[in-house]
């Protein structure tokens, strides 16, 4: 899979959101009320990814974006998950975890705090991605904060761990 940055309003973004947005309706009742702009996930405030499948179609795809405090319930430093779907052909492959962690390392390195993201109920697969990757129930935030439905978690972006030193005549292992 290739996964590359693209903005929010590229084509197979766009594609790829009418599906979720159809898939939401079906769970939901409606697609997702989020005000969102293609300029929140422009770097260095946000980003937005795309993974294509080895002919080039688009598969998978997932967003963060910047918030600070505000009545919504945000606080300074959060980087909001947006947008994480999965095409339904595609599911089963860890390519929402591929997403997730490329997400949470262009947060941190962007000097974010905190990864934050509003799920509901009717996403339990999404529960379960978020959760098994260490986020942790947090209050509500967000437009959906009073459904009762909804479900926010997050997780401290902290540094990684220092490794030790290497020695010169060691050659570090690289991951493929």
């Amino acid at each position: 899979m290739n996964i590359q940055p693209i903005r929010y309003d590229h084509p197979d973004a766009l594609k790829l959101d009418e599906e979720v947005q159809a898939e939401y309706a079906v769970r939901y009742g409606e697609g997702d009320l989020t005000p969102m702009d293609a300029t929140h996930f422009d770097p260095p405030h946000g980003l937005y990814l795309m993974a294509y499948d080895p002919d080039g179609t688009p598969v998978a795809t997932g967003g963060w974006r910047s918030q600070e405090r505000s009545e919504e319930g945000y606080e300074d430093g959060d980087a909001e998950i947006k947008r994480m779907f999965v095409v339904r052909a595609a599911r089963g492959r860890g390519l929402a975890r591929r997403i997730l962690a490329a997400l949470e390392d262009s947060a941190r390195e962007a000097g974010r705090v905190r990864m934050v993201l509003e799920t509901g109920t009717e996403q339990p697969e999404a529960i379960e991605l978020y959760t098994s990757s260490g986020y942790t129930p947090v209050p509500k935030f967000g437009v959906y904060r009073f459904e009762e439905s909804s479900r926010c978690y997050a997780k401290l972006l902290t540094a990684a761990p220092v490794e030790p030193s290497v020695s010169p005549s060691v050659e570090p292992s690289v991951r493929p």
